[in-house]
């Protein structure tokens, strides 16, 4: 089973880093024609989900929506600050995995694989493997 690393490296607090083409390559380079891709990403302050791709106006609504869900000026009590960020992550989630068919990821027409930085700008590791079969 292949698996490894990957660094993300965020330049702006919250951000929606495309991690599509990254993955492509490494599903071609491992020479995987079927079976699925999970990523997994091991920080409490970022996520990783799937969304659109095709229209740079979601990620800015996903962007610009998120603060408004999870308020800065609510009373929290963790003490770093980024509270926010863990909230935002808890929405977004920490894992994806994604069915591999014919040596391409399996994605529907507008979908596209994005790290989530919510308490950057950061230098992160995702976490991936794939299972052939």
């Amino acid at each position: 089973m292949p698996s490894g690393e990957l660094s993300v490296t965020s330049g702006k607090q919250l951000e929606m880093i495309d991690l599509t083409s990254q993955m492509q390559q490494l599903v071609a380079a491992n020479s995987i024609e079927e079976g699925i891709l999970s990523l997994y990403n091991p920080h409490t302050t970022a996520g990783v989900l799937i969304n659109e791709g095709a229209d740079p106006d979601v990620r800015r609504d996903i962007l610009g929506a998120l603060p408004r869900i999870v308020p800065a000026d609510y009373p929290y009590r963790h003490a770093e600050g980024n509270s926010p960020a863990h909230l935002m992550t808890a929405l977004t989630g920490s894992s994806v995995t994604v069915f591999i068919d014919r040596g391409r990821l399996r994605l529907g027409t507008w979908q596209r694989i994005f790290f989530c930085e919510f308490d950057g700008p950061r230098n992160r590791q995702i976490w991936w493997k794939m299972i052939a079969g």
